[in-house]
């Protein structure tokens, strides 16, 4: 398996306080011994190449890019001009993976809220999913549903009907172990999960405060997550997505490696 880092977790400043450029950025993911870095959605794609060029010499791949327009533009929402506007930013995020040679976007299919309910969510945001999967198939660009706080595909066997319903094996999953630690077991949903696992995120989270924290300080049983991915095969990136100390931030970042390090060395 493979370390990875949420660029925009990445820390854009030293200890002492100084902006760090991009390239810096990358750099310092490098040095700390990361394998690659998830981008976000870029809408100037000259500067996505730059970026993705700068990467490849410092040796670091882009194995993923996060959509970002799914809490504002919701592929469920009932309106259809902000269903419209979340279908955009998915074939943005496409057109991101594709420049930077990404081979997968994180998609969060659906949100249920008040004026969403279940059923119309499953309905509408399986038709944008329907509607962007001949755009990504063109790119050969995975398009992978993570578990988020979304209140929609809340147990595998749903996730798992949900990728079916999609009918492309363009279509895949994307696994937080952190995300859904108040509702299920991290390790059991990787082994329901299987064979569609594309992409996995590392996070921890603190049953007793219920909130997120930094890797080995919760209560994500780490020791079973390992065995569980080892026993699907899984075999590729683990991207820390984590924000960094308040403090001498670029020591986060080093820090977040030999977590990784260990959390993959079962040791």
């Amino acid at each position: 398996m493979k370390k990875g880092m949420v660029f925009s977790c990445v820390p854009a400043k030293t200890g002492a306080g100084r902006e760090l450029t991009p390239e810096e950025r990358l750099r310092l993911a490098k040095d700390a011994g990361f394998d690659g870095v998830e981008l976000g959605t870029m809408e100037d794609l000259a500067e996505c190449e730059k970026l993705a060029s700068q990467a490849r010499a410092i040796g670091l791949e882009i194995p993923s890019v996060m959509a970002s327009g799914h809490w504002k533009f919701p592929l469920s929402s009932p309106d259809e001009e902000t269903r419209r506007q979340g279908v955009a930013n998915i074939r943005q995020s496409v057109d991101t993976a594709r420049v930077a040679g990404a081979n997968t976007v994180l998609v969060v299919p659906a949100v249920v809220n008040e004026s969403t309910p279940y059923e119309l969510a499953w309905e509408i945001g399986l038709r944008s999913m329907r509607e962007l999967i001949p755009y990504a198939e063109k790119q050969n660009i995975c398009l992978a549903v993570e578990n988020v706080g979304n209140k929609f595909l809340l147990s595998p066997p749903e996730f798992l009907r949900f990728i079916e319903a999609c009918a492309s094996p363009i279509v895949a999953s994307y696994f937080d172990v952190g995300n859904f630690m108040t509702i299920g077991f991290p390790d059991q949903w990787i082994r329901s999960l299987g064979a569609t696992l594309r992409k996995v995120h590392f996070k921890d989270y603190d049953l007793r405060t219920r909130s997120m924290c930094q890797l080995l300080q919760g209560s994500v049983p780490w020791d079973r997550v390992r065995q569980a991915l080892l026993d699907v095969g899984y075999d590729d990136y683990c991207t820390v997505e984590i924000g960094p100390y308040a403090f001498y931030p670029d020591q986060f970042i080093y820090d977040c490696a030999r977590q990784v390090d260990r959390i993959l060395a079962g040791e």
